[in-house]
């Protein structure tokens, strides 16, 4: 284990010279400057001019992005997937670098973050290596042809009665209307956000509605579940009449990822099986089966200019994929626990995604890697006398009009951020909700941003539904 990185790393890490990160302007971090100074001091006996252990030449900025034997040493804007990185800040003595040492002082480890995620810059003036982009221009949505789509004339029919409210596990907002769409037990609820009052069901009879989503003009919804290990299905519904227009699939055990594609070409469900089956809504025919995938499907969704179909699953694995051959585009890895949810910007520029590991990406998708990312979002606070790890993974996001992201966790709140990923607000569980009659803690399992973003919307396991205002009423 001490030998599976190139010997360069063992050079760095014990000759690195101090080098004050949080003393410098990170953003003007370069290799003439910085990073160069550690590499000829302290690396070219073995990685120079005469000699190229691992086949790694670090005497110039184009020699150290070019890489080794074993390939690319460092990923601009992302030092978490970067060998280096990973080599110098191993949780494990046996493969951290130095071997045998104490691991490198904070403010070396920070400076050579600093500097691969900032882009990779050869010198003061130079450009990143790959420019982020995080600006966003709101989509044209609200200028679809025709009025916004609202229920009108839906069917009757007797409910499922439970003995305790339903989770919502799923929770959808219409693109153009105040309207929502809530799971509950074989049937699906459309909600007022304004009023509150549920204004009309359709019945669900496969069972349990796991996922929820309407298309981009609002007059159709996306509804898939079904019951564990028994069936799973994803049916097409009519959101004025709430007449099923097409089922797609009919696998044995529960779909738990779901989308239709932005042209309602297309449908893909995954869950159990791990792999991602793509569902012509025409004739309902097996279009593709994708098969990267090592863990359980656990989030789908496709991008809103129809382009590219994003999938994730438990193992915290992200895959993109043409949605028109099915093809392979990018992996995204950057999670180290199941993905929770996926979510496209209303550009498809931006796709956001939520994992069990507490960490919420930003991806710039032309690129393949974070535009921005935040650690540790939904950590609850420490109880009294209790030690260790505490469980603070991001259960759900969902973007708003603006480009906004509204997110929940296990920390019993729901937290909007900016296009750019910055803390707008945090909104906590009301404390009357925050225990359910078996004692277990109420978690917030989806959330959901208006059409027009003036009401954040959070369903919770206890099946209750929480209303916060984001904008003055209008």
């Amino acid at each position: 284990m001490r030998h599976s990185f190139p010997c360069f790393f063992i050079v760095i890490a014990v000759l690195c010279v101090p080098l004050a990160a949080e003393a410098q302007d990170a953003k003007a971090i370069n290799y003439d400057e910085h990073a160069a100074a550690i590499f000829k001091r302290h690396c070219l006996q073995c990685h120079g001019e005469s000699k190229q252990e691992a086949g790694l030449n670090l005497i110039s900025f184009a020699s150290v992005i070019k890489g080794g034997s074993g390939g690319e040493v460092v990923v601009a804007g992302r030092s978490s997937a970067s060998l280096l990185f990973n080599a110098i800040t191993a949780e494990d003595p046996a493969e951290r670098m130095p071997p045998e040492n104490d691991p490198l002082p904070a403010e070396q480890i920070a400076m050579m973050k600093a500097w691969i995620d900032n882009g990779l810059r050869e010198n003061a003036g130079s450009e990143v290596a790959a420019p982020r982009t995080m600006k966003f221009t709101p989509s044209k949505v609200a200028e679809l042809d025709g009025p916004p789509v609202l229920p009108t004339d839906l069917p009757v029919f007797k409910r499922t009665e439970t003995t305790r409210p339903f989770p919502i596990l799923a929770l959808a907002s219409s693109p153009r209307a105040p309207l929502l769409a809530v799971a509950s037990y074989e049937c699906i609820d459309f909600v007022n956000p304004v009023s509150q009052d549920v204004i009309g069901s359709v019945p669900f009879p496969e069972g349990e509605p796991h996922v929820l989503k309407f298309n981009q003009s609002g007059a159709l919804l996306l509804a898939a579940g079904g019951l564990p290990v028994q069936n799973g299905k994803a049916v097409l519904f009519d959101v004025s009449s709430g007449k099923r227009l097409a089922e797609i699939g009919d696998e044995t055990d529960v779909v738990i990822a779901a989308d239709v594609a932005a042209d309602e070409r297309f449908v893909s469900i995954g869950g159990a099986g791990r792999t991602v089956k793509v569902f012509s809504t025409q004739d309902g025919s097996l279009v593709h089966t994708l098969v990267k995938h090592t863990d359980w499907i656990t989030a789908i969704a496709y991008s809103p200019d129809g382009k590219l179909l994003a999938t994730g699953d438990r193992a915290g694995n992200i895959h993109l994929w043409d949605t028109i051959t099915g093809g392979t585009v990018l992996p995204l890895a950057e999670h180290k626990g199941s993905i929770t949810s996926l979510g496209w910007r209303s550009d498809s520029m931006v796709l956001a995604s939520c994992g069990e590991d507490g960490l919420i990406v930003w991806w710039d998708v032309s690129k393949g890697w974070p535009a921005n990312s935040k650690a540790g979002a939904h950590v609850p606070q420490r109880p009294a006398g209790v030690y260790g790890n505490l469980a603070g993974g991001v259960l759900h996001g969902a973007f708003g009009p603006d480009g906004e992201l509204l997110t929940c966790g296990r920390d019993q709140t729901a937290k909007l951020w900016s296009s750019e990923g910055n803390l707008l607000a945090t909104f906590p569980l009301k404390p009357a909700r925050d225990v359910a009659p078996t004692g277990v803690p109420i978690l917030p399992l989806q959330t959901a941003l208006t059409f027009d973003g003036m009401i954040a919307v959070v369903g919770d396991s206890a099946g209750h539904l929480h209303f916060f205002p984001v904008k003055p009423t209008k």
